[in-house]
């Protein structure tokens, strides 16, 4: 077994072993709200919003894009659990805006091996055989993380499976210093544009 695996199990024996009231939480968020953001290691979705267990529902994938899963999941979020707002969180120092779909398509039709970045750019160390099966998958790579905001954003608003009053706020988070810029473009877009009488 790995290191990381040992690791893992030995922190979830402390985090048990002092679980108390946690068991009570309940399924639906009790903030209303759920948050899109990147899988970047230095994002703390709870820290840099200050959400506990049972706060929000907190989405990842790469870029924090508003991929089809991550709509399936936002529509599961509403519909099901009673969050009321959705925050769209990209970054950045994003690593999906050092390499383009036909960047990593290339890669892994070289190699299915680890690649590696350097002053060239992209480099395949690989010594397995690739597969070009990359070619039918939208990696959702981006050169901009202020206007992938606001196109995720308008995608989320324009799903016809997410209703018009749920205000969607697109944000950057800086990592160097741990803000949230909100992107104003995005969070105008995201407005709600019907309120029904109940909320």
């Amino acid at each position: 077994m790995s290191l990381a695996f040992r690791e893992v199990i030995q922190a979830n024996d402390h985090y048990a072993s002092d679980f108390g009231d946690r068991s009570r939480l309940h399924l639906p968020p009790s903030r209303k709200f759920a948050v899109l953001t990147c899988m970047d290691a230095r994002i703390d979705p709870a820290k840099l919003a200050g959400l506990s267990e049972g706060d929000a529902h907190v989405i990842r994938n790469a870029g924090g894009r508003a991929s089809d899963d991550a709509l399936r999941s936002l529509v599961i979020s509403y519909k099901l659990l009673g969050t009321k707002e959705f925050f769209v969180i990209h970054h950045t120092n994003c690593g999906m805006a050092l390499f383009t779909d036909e960047v990593i398509r290339d890669l892994l039709a070289s190699s299915l091996d680890q690649a590696e970045l350097d002053a060239d750019g992209w480099k395949d160390l690989g010594l397995t055989p690739g597969s070009k099966a990359a070619q039918f998958t939208n990696f959702l790579t981006f050169k901009d993380e202020t206007q992938s905001v606001v196109d995720d954003v308008l995608r989320i608003r324009q799903h016809p499976l997410i209703p018009p009053y749920i205000p969607v706020y697109g944000f950057v988070y800086d990592v160097k210093t741990g803000r949230l810029i909100e992107v104003e473009e995005a969070t105008r877009a995201g407005a709600r544009l019907d309120i029904p009488p109940d909320l």
